[in-house]
């Protein structure tokens, strides 16, 4: 309604154009507007059942724990270079991780072995 003042119309992907300031383009573009948010609606209905279907099958979403095969691998290496003095930037360089991942393994040995 407010579009149909600026002499705005709408052109559907199919070519069909619909002029909105006449009654049947705004028929036209409601009921194009309402089927749209219906069908948007199904979607999310659909995705929400499959989630939960997948979940009752005992399917979990997101990334497993405790996957850190490579800083696991380096965490002796890397807890060596700290106790040596080197910071946390200089470690991460020398064996090619983050300087947060550094972190990461410093902080879970302290846990480990307070």
């Amino acid at each position: 309604q407010d579009l149909g003042h600026f002499g705005v119309s709408l052109v559907a992907q199919t070519g069909l154009q619909f002029d909105l300031s006449t009654s049947q383009g705004k028929l036209m573009a409601s009921v194009m507007s309402a089927l749209a948010e219906f069908e948007g609606d199904l979607l999310r209905e659909r995705v929400r059942s499959g989630v939960a279907a997948a979940q009752a099958r005992g399917v979990v979403f997101g990334r497993r724990p405790g996957q850190r095969t490579k800083s696991d691998r380096l965490a002796p290496k890397v807890l060596e270079l700290v106790s040596a003095g080197h910071s946390y930037r200089q470690v991460g360089r020398l064996v090619n991780l983050s300087k947060n991942t550094v972190l990461d393994i410093v902080k879970r040995s302290r846990s480990e072995n307070p």
